[in-house]
């Protein structure tokens, strides 16, 4: 028997490619029409993102989730919630994409990396020490599908007074001890762009099981406009982008759910 691996010239495990990935089939092209049919693609208007929204947080047991136009905006929204002071450290993961990194930059606040361990998520002992007197939350980032030590996490946070955002990103599902990622943590963000696990083509979904960092959470997505009765048509409650995620995003995201 030939033992030899295939790159040394052994027998290939596969002899044909992996089917090409369709992600998409007619209860998205049904919930696509239906969207097109009413005339009206925007979410606060709309029902698909409203829905989408709920069963989304339903499906991870969770009160509370804001969708977004993004993953990198899901994460913005997550630390907007927070509202933290300019220049407060993040403490975040140095294996990463951009868009895990460019919220914090953009909320001016400092991203302090810790190194990772063999599974390439976040050291807890490197994220003790780069602990300082200006840090405010840790971002820790599940990679690959990884679960980060999140005990271990969330003892050092709970100790030190701080928060903890889970990028989900790449960790659709994942459980940690029987946990689902995302719902361990004070905020999480999940990412819905085509190579995920659930895709709406681009799009975001921020969660929290916490209450008091619900409404900014939904506010920070929508330019922090109130939209109360009463306050006026243009009342915003604070700096804030738009981050709005479409009808049609909505319509494809209750298909994947």
């Amino acid at each position: 028997m030939d033992e030899r691996l295939a790159i040394d010239g052994g027998k290939p495990v596969r002899t044909e490619p992996f089917p090409v990935r369709a992600p998409f089939g007619e209860r998205e092209t049904e919930l696509l029409n239906q969207a097109v049919r009413s005339q009206n693609l925007f979410c606060h208007t709309g029902g698909m993102v409203k829905e989408f929204e709920r069963r989304f947080a339903e499906h991870y047991g969770v009160p509370h989730a804001a969708a977004s136009s993004s993953g990198t905006a899901a994460v913005h929204v997550a630390l907007g919630a927070l509202d933290l002071e300019p220049g407060s450290e993040v403490i975040t993961a140095p294996i990463t994409d951009a868009g895990t990194i460019v919220p914090i930059v953009y909320q001016n606040a400092i991203p302090v990396f810790a190194d990772v361990d063999d599974g390439c998520t976040m050291d807890p002992r490197d994220i003790e020490r780069c602990i300082t007197d200006r840090t405010r939350a840790i971002l820790v980032v599940h990679l690959f599908g990884n679960a980060c030590d999140m005990d271990a996490v969330m003892e050092i946070a709970r100790s030190r007074g701080l928060f903890v955002i889970e990028d989900c990103s790449q960790a659709h599902r994942t459980r940690y001890r029987g946990r689902l990622l995302g719902t361990i943590g004070d905020v999480a963000a999940f990412s819905l762009q085509q190579s995920k696990h659930m895709t709406t083509g681009d799009g975001g979904m921020t969660v929290t099981a916490r209450d008091d960092l619900a409404q900014r959470m939904t506010l920070f997505s929508d330019k922090g406009w109130t939209r109360k009765p009463g306050w006026g048509r243009r009342t915003y409650a604070f700096l804030a982008p738009n981050y709005r995620m479409t009808e049609l995003q909505g319509a494809v995201g209750l298909a994947q759910l």
